[in-house]
């Protein structure tokens, strides 16, 4: 190994590790300030080394920790099933598209790619789904709107089926007697474990991070996600605290505001940034694609 090449896989690992430090930072600076007290981060500010420690904002998720472990059921059912149904769906959709012979495959290639153009709007779309498909105050309406498909994932998936499954193989097995949902079932979706690891983590993503669908669909608390209960804890703490003047207000005014949105947003990343490192091969692998070796 010469001087030179130690040189330069000493400059690449610094570097890659200053891009892994700035990555990690923002979620250290995090967890710290939803531990540090209130009145050191008025006077002193966001810090890595707070002079003052406090669990407060802790203690007070804690004592609505019934309404949070039942938010976080209803947001891990509704990310696990919402993703599965997506994914089957997205890939029903894209397979067909994706083959050159299917007759009005252009044509439904534009209709989709059309929905990311236009929607109908906010008040028709609720007209829809609380009228006449009435899933109001249901598990279905923190599923089904605006989340369960996604024409960008459909036409992503659509490219992927194209250019990087075999057709010699599709042929093959057609030749073998194999039907359509076979060869989908069978050869096309073993082939695309990447996209569809990417795409479900897309999803997932979004159903973990939604909050629209219970703000406009929900009323029942009790069928509210992660997101909608932790904001309306948020919403709580601030109305308490800017109306401590006009009452009792002593204990109220010292609510953990400011840490508080700092646990309530590590609470809300903690199970994704578990999650994610086991997704991150089928990242590698979904890059490495197509690749040719030297």
């Amino acid at each position: 190994m010469t001087k030179e090449y130690r040189g330069w896989r000493w400059s690449a690992h610094i570097i890659l590790g200053l891009f892994a430090l700035a990555c990690i930072l923002p979620f250290v600076l995090l967890f710290t300030s939803s531990v540090t007290d209130s009145k050191v981060i008025v006077t002193e500010g966001y810090t890595f080394f707070p002079s003052s420690l406090s669990f407060a904002a802790y203690d007070y998720l804690w004592q609505n920790s019934k309404m949070i472990f039942n938010a976080y059921g209803i947001t891990i059912l509704t990310t696990v099933v919402g993703t599965t149904a997506s994914l089957l769906m997205t890939s029903m959709l894209a397979y067909p598209l994706s083959r050159k012979d299917m007759p009005g495959g252009m044509v439904l290639a534009f209709i989709v790619f059309f929905t990311l153009l236009f929607n109908g709007g906010l008040v028709p779309t609720y007209m829809v789904y609380t009228q006449l498909f009435d899933i109001k105050n249901t598990l279905l309406a923190q599923i089904v709107p605006w989340l369960l498909m996604n024409g960008f994932n459909v036409l992503l998936m659509r490219a992927f089926f194209m250019n990087s499954v075999p057709k010699p193989v599709l042929e093959s097995a057609s030749i073998d007697g194999a039907g359509e949902f076979t060869i989908y079932y069978k050869i096309v979706l073993q082939l695309s474990l990447p996209i569809m690891a990417t795409i479900g983590l897309f999803q997932a993503l979004a159903y973990w991070n939604d909050w629209n669908n219970g703000l406009v669909f929900v009323t029942d608390a009790g069928l509210f996600n992660l997101q909608n209960v932790l904001n309306r804890i948020m919403s709580d703490i601030e109305f308490l605290s800017s109306n401590a003047s006009m009452g009792s207000g002593s204990i109220i005014a010292q609510l953990p505001s400011e840490t508080f949105r700092m646990a309530i947003a590590v609470i809300g990343i903690l199970p994704i940034l578990i999650a994610y490192p086991f997704f991150q091969k089928f990242f590698v692998k979904g890059l490495t694609i197509g690749a040719v070796k030297g």
